[in-house]
């Protein structure tokens, strides 16, 4: 349980703010008892300001007439008794300690005490406390009192006075011990008690959010991919639920596309092996009629038997060619060269390619197109092939007599091309479809027993790379319009798409 609740984050968080706070009570301890010991010194050199200058104006009476410093015992040891917390040191002008008043049982460790310190109190003591020699602890500094002291009439000395002497430290030792020492750690107990606890609440409420970020997530990993996380604030945790929440929406969305993509290609290849199927078959067929029948064929049927494995093989090569194309659109493999170009002229080249097959069936192929028009700015080649595409679906689907007629017309700052027939036209439940790779009319036609419903998909994915869309008109009986946006080039710009 222990070892759980520290590996979790809660729990890591709780031990680090716990430490954190022992850390700053024994920091908060070490101040205290620092700034109570100065305020001490502070208070007692300031209170003690002037007694060693009073106690020099007595003990100079009573060495006025000797300098034998032992007459003034019994004078210095009566002030002491008043004053027990005090050590009184008699100095000569170089600091040599002369002599001094104090428990005689304490040996004075030091002989000379630094007058650098008594001589900055002397000179004004703006800066409170100014600490000095303690000769019984060499290396230690105590507040003080000093005054100049005339030794007999011709000596010249110092009072030096140190204020809370050796019995007062281990008096004011005992008492800070005591009474300190268990008031601090009272409040620090208290103080760590309450604010832990408090802590703790906090972190509790806090990580309780990241608890609940970790179930969801924990959730949309083992499949609940509807799974989100509830966003009710605008903090650091509301951003990351924020991300995790668009993440989880483009793997959704990624493995719907990866579903669609996998059902699109068993699509792919039932489609693939549907219409490889026949071709494969008639050529087969006939191949296996040729040589069975060897010598006994003539050489008319032979010829007639072979132009048809010809028109299977090229159907077949067609619609492996169309298959190729259509991936490579979908892939983005093929990266459009857009270039300045007249639409009428790529018009009247791609129509004659079909004039031979239109007057073949009898069918009229009419170009309306302006003289003035602006150029477009695309990809000629793959216009080339729309266009191509959709005069040849046209001329399958329009009978002897029929017309067939391109044009283009201006419309909203881009050109608008056109491409209808009088053929028998597209039923209306089939009109969402037929852009559909692989997709066939109900209606078969005879032109029409080779294709692989390729043409349309092809077509529109072209125009998607010119960021253009593909419509359709139709009614069954009727005939279909097809029309697509092409951009003017201004000659300024590159493109600008018209969707």
């Amino acid at each position: 349980m222990i070892k759980q609740f520290l590996n979790s984050f809660y729990g890591r968080l709780s031990v680090i703010f716990l430490i954190l706070l022992i850390i700053l009570g024994a920091l908060q301890i070490g101040i205290t008892l620092q700034s109570w010991h100065q305020y001490y010194e502070e208070v007692e050199q300031r209170l003690n300001l002037n007694l060693a200058e009073n106690m020099a104006r007595e003990l100079e009476l009573l060495l006025k007439d000797s300098s034998d410093i032992a007459n003034i015992g019994h004078a210095i040891h009566y002030m002491m008794v008043l004053n027990p917390k005090i050590e009184i040191y008699i100095l000569d002008q170089q600091g040599k300690i002369l002599a001094f008043f104090a428990d005689p049982s304490k040996k004075v460790k030091a002989k000379y005490v630094s007058l650098e310190a008594p001589k900055q109190f002397l000179s004004g003591y703006s800066q409170i406390p100014i600490l000095g020699d303690d000769p019984r602890h060499p290396g230690t500094k105590k507040p003080f009192s000093v005054a100049p002291l005339k030794i007999g009439s011709q000596n010249e000395g110092y009072l030096y006075i140190v204020l809370g002497g050796e019995q007062y430290d281990l008096t004011l030792s005992t008492v800070r011990e005591n009474y300190l020492t268990f008031t601090i750690i009272k409040g620090l107990i208290i103080t760590l008690i309450f604010t832990g606890i408090i802590g703790l609440i906090i972190f509790f409420f806090l990580t309780r959010r990241l608890r609940e970020m970790h179930e969801t997530v924990k959730k949309f990993e083992k499949g609940d991919l509807q799974r989100r996380i509830n966003i009710n604030s605008a903090d650091e945790l509301g951003q990351l639920a924020q991300s995790f929440n668009r993440m989880a929406e483009t793997i959704v969305a990624n493995i719907n596309e990866l579903k669609n993509t996998d059902k699109l290609r068993r699509e792919l290849i039932a489609n693939v092996s549907h219409d490889l199927r026949t071709p494969l078959a008639s050529i087969k067929g006939y191949l296996e009629t040729i040589q069975i029948r060897g010598d006994k064929i003539n050489e008319q049927e032979r010829e007639q038997y072979i132009e048809i494995i010809i028109e299977a093989a090229e159907g077949m090569q067609k619609m492996v060619e169309q298959l190729f194309e259509l991936s490579k659109l979908e892939a983005n493999q093929i990266k459009p060269q857009f270039e300045p170009f007249l639409i009428k002229e790529l018009i009247y080249d791609v129509s004659n390619k079909f004039k031979p097959l239109a007057e073949k069936k009898a069918v009229q192929l009419n170009i309306s197109v302006p003289d003035e028009l602006p150029q477009v700015y695309a990809d000629i080649g793959l216009m080339e092939r729309a266009l191509s595409n959709l005069i040849s679906n046209a001329l399958t689907f329009t009978d002897a007599g029929g017309i067939i007629e391109i044009a283009v017309k201006p419309k909203n700052g881009v050109l608008k091309v056109e491409v209808s027939d009088t053929g028998k036209g597209i039923a209306k439940n089939e009109l969402p479809f037929i852009f559909n790779r692989f997709y066939q009319s109900y209606e078969k036609h005879p032109d029409h027993s080779h294709g692989a419903g390729l043409g349309l998909a092809i077509t529109k994915k072209i125009l998607e790379v010119h960021h253009s869309k593909i419509e359709v008109e139709s009614e069954y009986g009727q005939g279909s319009k097809f029309s697509f946006d092409l951009n003017i080039w201004s000659g300024s710009r590159k493109l600008s798409f018209q969707m």
